[in-house]
């Protein structure tokens, strides 16, 4: 079992900062890959930035130049530095992971349950 809980959401007015912090705890073996995904109203939920346990990084075109993704593998966590923000990056934000647990070598996905950025004026 793993748990996998986000944190770091809030309003900000346009050219603002946030900080989303992922954290993954339970039987966890290892740690493959963290992604950020959001979800507006409306629309499909996207891949925002991932980072690999080697610290490859992925961003969307929408946010490269603007956010930045990184993580703490003692701590299991990952962070999405949200600089910039404008109004279309306004969204429920969700937090996705590979990783290995114990007793079982597959790879396995968890999702987290999301925490709400809201960027206006």
């Amino acid at each position: 079992q793993v748990q996998v809980v986000e944190s770091g959401g809030g309003l900000v007015q346009p050219g603002g900062s946030l900080r989303l912090s992922c954290v993954a705890s339970g039987s966890i073996i290892s740690i493959i890959y963290m992604g950020w995904y959001r979800q507006a109203p409306g629309q499909k939920r996207e891949l925002v930035a991932g980072i690999s346990s080697t610290s490859s990084t992925y961003y969307a075109d929408s946010v490269k130049g603007r956010f930045t993704i990184s993580s703490d593998n003692a701590k299991n966590t990952v962070y999405l530095l949200m600089n910039s923000l404008k109004p279309e990056d306004t969204a429920i934000y969700y937090c996705n992971v590979n990783v290995r647990i114990a007793g079982n070598d597959l790879v396995h996905n968890y999702w987290g349950q999301g925490t709400q950025v809201t960027v206006s004026s």
